[in-house]
């Protein structure tokens, strides 16, 4: 059975109980692990004119600090736990997709734990219902796929879904469906295939950060680039 069905395991609906783990058997039945990454070369994107030189190192900054992750040695735990409010997070050496992120913006101090609460709290009604709980929770919320979605969605920009690789900008946050309405999301990395045509992604899907070729792998759901609450990053230190 799932706790709260966090990435590789965010919404089972009914299966959800609070608090009980994912078994290994339900995570590998899901997890569809990538191939081996391909040779990767550095990626130079194009971005949109308006953006200024703050914005781009932002992103790229952003991108470099999810890569930090894959070196981090950390369990795939899905489980629910109890954490300080804000800034706070679970033990060090565990984490599931979410993660991910959460702990890559925090480089900039942009804290989505807080963030994310601070919106659920004020307007709790237009976040999705799929936990059954009746009030926001500072412990699990902002490590829910769809609930991230939704945040990115408000506050950062929505971008279109394309089929061309150059259109996701390292920094950019993509979301997927795996399978059975099974959400996982990722980061855009500094890195492309070798033939410049798909930039690879950091995620966790279930044996820890990693950088893989699989932008394309599954269903995309979205596309966000978020700088925090400030787009002109006007009190971020780059």
């Amino acid at each position: 059975m799932a706790c709260f069905f966090l990435c590789v395991g965010l919404i089972v609906g009914a299966l959800i109980k609070r608090n009980a783990p994912l078994t290994n058997s339900f995570i590998n039945t899901i997890s569809k692990q990538p191939a081996p990454t391909p040779k990767s070369i550095p990626y130079e994107p194009e971005y949109p004119s308006d953006y200024t030189l703050k914005q781009k190192e932002f992103l790229k900054n952003l991108a470099d600090a999810a890569l930090e992750r894959t070196k981090k040695n950390i369990t795939y735990d899905p489980a629910y736990f109890s954490m300080d409010y804000p800034m706070g997070d679970v033990p060090d050496n565990k984490g599931v997709c979410t993660d991910v992120i959460i702990r890559s913006y925090r480089k900039f101090d942009i804290d989505l734990q807080k963030l994310v609460h601070e919106d659920m709290r004020n307007n709790f009604s237009i976040y999705p219902k799929k936990w059954g709980l009746s009030k926001p929770d500072t412990n699990i919320d902002h490590r829910r796929v769809p609930n991230l979605m939704k945040f990115f969605s408000r506050f950062g920009e929505e971008l279109v879904i394309s089929e061309s690789g150059l259109s996701y900008l390292p920094g950019d946050i993509v979301t997927w469906n795996l399978s059975s309405s099974v959400t996982h999301i990722g980061i855009v990395s500094s890195f492309i295939t070798a033939d410049e045509k798909i930039p690879l992604m950091i995620h966790n899907i279930g044996s820890g950060p990693k950088m893989d070729n699989i932008l394309f792998e599954y269903e995309i759901t979205g596309h966000y680039r978020y700088f925090g609450k400030d787009r002109n990053l006007t009190n971020i230190s780059i």
